[in-house]
């Protein structure tokens, strides 16, 4: 089965083009190096919760939403190469300024354990 890399990011309201830009740059060289599919999802109907949420996990502000986004490869071991090839292309240079900060993004790899989609 696949393994699933995902995000969720705290972004400025008004960066939200910024970001969609650095994403769809950074898109074709993640499917360059072995991804599967690329996501990227704007929270739309996202609840403020009492105990947990998206906000809190990232500690947004007022000004912020999240983005939810998660990349597929065929295997981990594709993933680990694939990151490799990534943070080591010139092309993958952050925007400067960043559309988001990065000490809050959380992020982290995952074994796929059960998949309905599309075959």
């Amino acid at each position: 089965m696949a393994y699933i890399d995902g995000f969720v990011i705290p972004v400025p309201a008004d960066k939200r083009q910024a970001y969609l830009d650095a994403a769809a740059k950074a898109a074709p060289l993640f499917r360059e190096f072995g991804a599967l599919e690329i996501v990227e999802c704007w929270g739309d109907d996202v609840p403020h919760g009492k105990v947990t949420d998206f906000y809190m996990s990232v500690n947004a502000t007022e000004t912020e939403n999240v983005v939810f986004s998660w990349v597929v490869w065929p295997s981990r071991e594709a993933r680990d190469k694939g990151n490799k090839m990534i943070m080591a292309d010139e092309r993958m240079k952050a925007p400067d300024p960043m559309p988001f900060d990065p000490r809050r993004m959380i992020f982290g790899g995952f074994q796929t354990l059960l998949d309905e989609g599309k075959k």
